[in-house]
């Protein structure tokens, strides 16, 4: 059963240290960009950043080398945005 709209799900777990998954959805393909940002609004890292197909996905994110504090996943496909927050607690 493939996806009717696109979704971007809470991380889990939430606090995490120092993984957690991020999972989305795709009703249609296209180009996916998710980074992940600070407090400050500056980009730490990008996790995806390409063409993906439709269906259900899962990103792994390490925070090891980030101190602890909460930040922020986005995700951009087509027109669909969102946001959600994370906690690091180390």
């Amino acid at each position: 059963l493939l996806p009717q709209k696109f979704s971007l799900y809470q991380n889990y777990p939430n606090p995490f240290n120092p993984i957690t998954k991020i999972k989305f959805t795709l009703p249609k393909s296209g180009r996916v960009v998710l980074d992940v940002y600070n407090m400050l609004g500056q980009k730490v890292t990008t996790l995806v950043n390409r063409e993906m197909n439709v269906g259900y996905h899962e990103v792994q994110f390490d925070g090891a080398r980030l101190s602890s504090g909460v930040y922020f996943y986005s995700i951009q496909a087509g027109s669909f945005r969102d946001i959600k927050k994370m906690i690091l607690f180390k």
